[in-house]
């Protein structure tokens, strides 16, 4: 007892309260209050201290011990996450920060053997064959020779070994070529070359165009003299777009790398966090004098993203484990298709089937002492019930699915990720869509400006275009009327706002150059006019607005961190210089900057947004609301434009405000928003723009195709409801002819019953709910509102966030148990598309970090249809045709086994011994049974034409009970027809039993694969002669086991027909029967 107490005070940190209690309550003969003592215990353990001096010497010794663990925990436990100020150029931290190495190897020499066989006996099939071969080592036990028993296993083993050892392999050279990577490290001393492993906290490392960021490093400079510099994540968040990044600007203005060492540089960095998008650290340099500057995500390269121009010279800040990379590395979860649960269930009875006979031949052999020996040994006779090479076969047959999806011609650039669940793609149920990029091609298209009191649409642009002209033509004495020159005004004001506001940088056709004068400052801009122009940015959004005012004459032709040049309509340049830049995010769901004009010095705060952020931003107005809802319905994507004046004093005001905010390490962005928040009122407003987001190649056949294979497909998306209901509608997820019921919006429980019971009225319309109304009933009414969404025929969900959609598809697994996909093209989808059964990606304009997060990538949402409908539904048919047939193959010799036994007074001596055992599931019916996988029922334009057939497979009847227990009375009767025709037939000939047994029961199998294929395939027929051949060799070279003039007398041949014909001839028949009469689906169709 006493023990017990100090060990969880100790445990628990108290270790100041165990002294007390050593040496303080024991004097005084007090113990002190513990919740799980009771006052009897307490009473005890005073007692037995009192009563025993030696109590003190074991406390104290448990003491020690524990501390003795404590320390050695403590020393194996990875180090906490911490902030940092690290000096630059200098060693810094010892052990203190991990290495820089990349590690994704599982295994190694030691740990490579005990770990695979760990992960394969966790399973309970290898285990059982486990346990069942050991016996075979044990003499009184053993029933037949042992190789029959170990060799099977030691095969699946080894082919399961191979595979680990083949994925390492790979795993240990990739990372090899990583971390073996040469770059340059500035010292005092001058560069000197180092590896990626090598690399500390601390050093100062060159990186070259197209080399890969090695660790998270702050950019310090760049040959560019502008301090930008552009990277490539891709790897890093699936985003093709170029990043740009900002050398810090103290060091930048250095005139050598060699400077930066002697200005007494360090870096504060915050502690490691998951967060890609943020950072917050400041710059310290001592010298000429100190300072200090804010740093933030513009300042830093990530591990694992690439330099996209010039050379850059990055100081590091986190290695190894700690880097974004690493943090944001997690194994994808591992997803087992509902098949592989079904046909583990259906071991499980084959487990109890051995179990119920094995003691039913025990009992019926009569009681005896050793009754256990001969259960164990029935056993091992029925072991082949359960099928060993069930699981090999599968998993190669899946891997064989996802060769033949890779190689589609007519889904071209489809890549499977994950081999293990191709036959879920043939019982989906529900598919959860995204809508931009997915429904949709996220390729943008500017189709509409509102100024209020005008509108210009596609057929009108040339009207702004001339408007813009001649409000740059106009001088201070032109005449004209003071309506035309409000309204060009307001045109020109517009569509600079549109030129300005934004984070688009343009490039020109030169690779070699980022953008027109960037690489090269000294580039004359004016020298450039003709030149065609192309951007780079984050959205596809901004790019359309900045193309649309390059058709309209107003171009942007120049950009880098502190200015940009504007091309007007008449050929003149305006120039801008960049004070501030307000970046996009989810949150702010707005970006603005701040820009003063070089020519007027007129300081201009722009700034653009979407609407529910921006109404409360502008001046009042009595159109903006109305009109965003007016191009919502048209299908249009919403941005609301503002732009505000800004004094001298009040920018100076503003700028002191943020450079202060931006100084903070702690709550860093809470206080620039706050700063921010300073300008942003009463803003002027400018216009609204439209912009059409095209719907995606074939997306009305391809919805209709899915619902008329009885897949239910759900939007979610974190658009506007009225542009979210337009796209449904367009793109034929909700028919025209199906009504819509839109969720009306509700913040409290009795609004949101009363807005369900609405709703059951109309459970055959389509629903429309926005996410705040969906939180709140999936609060209160869980059961209810997934129930009643489940029966509509469609659901758009609208605002919907990343979270949101992760949850939806928890919820229908948990409610429908049916599997559920997802498919999505950004990095929103990700989590919906891990949390589903299938995950499918699309590789967009976003990326590829949905794509390389899926199950299966496509290019297109079309292709979606051939792949569930007919790559989907093969792979389900072949998978549940082929474990079904394994399954009979080892019932029917067991079935046999037990007759034998049975009719031998229930002796436990294998009816077949050695090769025979291992050649039945092996050589003789291997290829034909496992070529079942080129089994078709209908050629794929059909089954694209009649999407009806694959509804059919959505209530899992190919592969259910029913089905199991039809594949078990087939194999009762077949053992059963063979082995007791067998006795009855050659009765004077009865120690032939085994030849003409076997001989039957090889050619039974075949046989009955004949039956079962549809279609086929040349291979199919070489697998048979194959099988045949290399049983007609075992009869000439094992004569211990056939008896040649027995083999071929006239007799046996006769009686080898007989028996050959009842145990297939009545199974054929019914089966052209049922064909007859009640033809399954596909074979109507083939008639027709």
């Amino acid at each position: 007892m006493v023990t017990e107490v100090l060990d969880l005070q100790v445990l628990n940190g108290h270790k100041t309260n165990y002294t007390r209690y050593r040496k303080t309550d024991i004097a005084t003969s007090t113990v002190p209050l513990l919740a799980d003592v009771s006052d009897s215990e307490a009473d005890d353990v005073l007692f037995e201290i009192k009563g025993n001096r030696k109590a003190k010497q074991r406390m104290t010794a448990s003491s020690s011990f524990v501390d003795r663990w404590l320390k050695c925990e403590q020393c194996c436990k990875p180090p906490e996450l911490q902030e940092r100020k690290v000096p630059l150029g200098q060693i810094c931290g010892g052990d203190t920060f991990p290495k820089n190495e990349v590690k994704n190897t599982k295994y190694n020499l030691v740990t490579f053997v005990p770990k695979v066989l760990f992960e394969q006996f966790k399973v309970f099939i290898n285990l059982y064959f486990l346990l069942v071969a050991i016996t075979q080592l044990i003499p009184t036990l053993r029933v037949t020779y042992v190789y029959t028993s170990w060799a099977p296993l030691i095969f699946v083993l080894f082919i399961t070994m191979c595979r680990e050892a083949y994925d390492d392999v790979k795993r240990r050279l990739r990372d090899k070529e990583v971390n073996r990577a040469v770059y340059r490290k500035l010292t005092p001393s001058g560069p000197v070359k180092i590896t990626a492993d090598k690399i500390k906290v601390g050093d100062l490392i060159y990186i070259e165009k197209d080399q890969r960021v090695p660790a998270d490093v702050v950019l310090v400079r760049t040959t560019e003299k502008t301090g930008s510099c552009f990277i490539r994540t891709d790897q890093l968040d699936g985003e093709t777009d170029w990043k740009l990044r900002l050398g810090v600007g103290t060091t930048q203005k250095l005139a050598s790398d060699d400077d930066v060492l002697r200005c007494g540089p360090s870096v504060y960095a915050e502690k490691p966090q998951r967060d890609i998008h943020s950072f917050i650290g400041n710059f310290y340099s001592a010298l000429p004098s100190p300072t200090e500057e804010p740093l933030n995500i513009e300042n830093t390269m990530w591990a694992n993203t690439v330099v996209a121009n010039g050379t850059a010279l990055g100081a590091v800040i986190y290695t190894g484990r700690e880097t974004r990379s690493s943090m944001n590395t997690n194994d994808p979860p591992s997803k087992v298709g509902h098949t592989d649960y079904e046909i583990n269930n259906l071991t499980k009875l084959l487990f109890l089937l051995t179990i119920a006979l094995s003691t039913s031949l025990v009992i019926l052999k009569g009681t005896t002492t050793l009754w256990y020996r001969y259960f164990v040994r029935f056993i091992v006779l029925f072991s082949y019930i359960i099928p060993i090479n069930l699981r090999v076969n599968l998993d190669l047959s899946k891997i064989w699915y996802s060769i033949c999806i890779h190689k589609d011609k007519d889904i071209e650039g489809t890549v499977v990720r994950n081999t293990t669940i191709p036959e879920e793609l043939g019982r989906i149920s529900y598919l959860l869509s995204d809508k931009t990029g997915t429904l949709t091609q996220n390729e943008m298209v500017f189709k509409k400006l509102h100024l209020g009191t005008v509108s210009f649409g596609s057929d009108t642009f040339d009207d702004v275009a001339t408007h813009l002209k001649n409000e740059y033509e106009s001088v201070p004495s032109k005449q004209t009327s003071k309506v035309r020159k409000t309204l060009a005004h307001r045109v020109k004001e517009s569509v600079k706002a549109l030129a300005i506001c934004h984070n688009v940088t343009p490039s020109g056709e030169d690779e070699e150059s980022t953008s027109v004068g960037l690489t090269n400052p000294g580039i004359n801009v004016e020298d450039s006019v003709m030149e065609k122009v192309q951007y780079q940015a984050s959205s596809p959004d901004e790019i359309a607005l900045v193309e649309w005012t390059e058709e309209v004459n107003l171009t942007l032709v120049y950009r880098d961190r502190t200015k940009m040049k504007l091309r007007t309509p008449i050929g003149e340049f305006e120039e801008f210089e960049i004070l501030m830049i307000f970046p996009f995010t989810s949150e702010s769901k707005r970006m603005g900057i701040i820009v003063r004009d070089v020519k007027t010095q007129e300081i201009t705060f722009y700034m653009k947004g979407a609407d529910i952020v921006m109404t409360n931003i502008v001046q009042y107005n009595d159109w903006l609301e109305e009109e965003c809802d007016n191009m919502a319905r048209e299908g249009l994507r919403t941005l609301v434009v503002a732009k505000k004046v800004l004094s001298h004093d009040q920018f100076v005001e503003f700028e002191r405000r943020y450079s202060e905010a931006k100084l903070s390490i702690n709550d860093r962005a809470t206080q620039m928003r706050n700063a921010q928040l300073t300008i942003e009122g009463e803003m002027q407003l400018l216009c609204v723009t439209g912009v059409e987001d095209k719907l995606q190649l074939d997306i009305r056949t391809t919805l209709e195709l899915l619902a008329n294979a009885g897949i239910k497909v759900w939007m979610l998306t974190g658009d506007k409801l009225e542009t979210a209901t337009n796209i449904a509608v367009s793109s034929r997820l909700v028919s025209r002819m199906t009504p819509i019921y839109q969720f009306k919006p509700v913040k409290t429980r009795t609004e949101a019953h009363n807005e369900l019971n609405n709703f059951r009225k109309h459970s055959k319309d389509a629903l429309v709910i926005l996410g705040n109304s969906l939180e709140v009933c999936l609060e209160h009414y869980e059961a209810e509102f997934i129930e009643l969404a489940m029966m509509s025929p469609a659901v758009v969900v609208c605002r919907c966030s990343p979270t949101q959609k992760a949850a939806i598809v928890h919820l229908i697994k948990k409610h429908s148990r049916k599997p559920v996909a997802a498919i999505g093209d950004g990095g929103n989808d990700v989590s919906m598309i891990q949390a589903a059964d299938v995950g499918v990606g699309i590789v967009g304009k976003e990326g590829k970090q949905a794509s390389l997060a899926a199950d299966y990538s496509i290019s297109q949402f079309k292709n979606v249809g051939k792949l569930f409908l007919w790559h989907g539904r093969n792979s389900y048919k072949r998978c549940a045709s082929l474990s079904q047939f394994i399954i009979h193959r080892g019932l029917i010799i067991s079935i046999m086994q037990a007759i034998f036994s049975a009719v031998f007074y229930f002796v436990s001596i294998s009816l077949y011994q050695g090769y025979l055992l291992i050649g039945y599931t092996t050589f003789f019916t291997m290829c034909p049974v496992f070529l079942l996988v080129l089994d078709v029922d209908v050629e794929s334009h059909t089954a694209m034409m009649y999407p009806e057939l694959y509804k059919e497979l959505q209530k899992g009847r190919v592969l259910s009970f029913k089905t199991f227990f039809m594949w078990i009375l087939i194999s009762i009767y077949q053992g059963a027809a063979i082995m007791y025709l067998a006795i009855l037939l050659f009765k004077e000939d009865f120690v032939h039993v085994i030849a003409i047994t076997f001989t039957v029961l090889i050619v039974t199998e075949l046989l009955m694969v004949v039956a079962t294929v549809r279609t086929w395939h040349w291979l199919m027929a070489v697998a048979q002669i194959f099988s045949l051949g290399a049983y007609f060799l075992t009869l000439v070279f094992l004569p211990q086991y056939f008896d040649p003039a027995f083999i071929t007398s006239k007799d046996f041949l006769i009686k080898f027909i007989a028996l050959t014909a009842a145990s297939c001839v009545p199974l054929f028949v019914m089966k052209y029967i049922r064909k007859k009469f009640a033809p399954p689906i596909y074979a109507r169709l083939q008639q027709g």
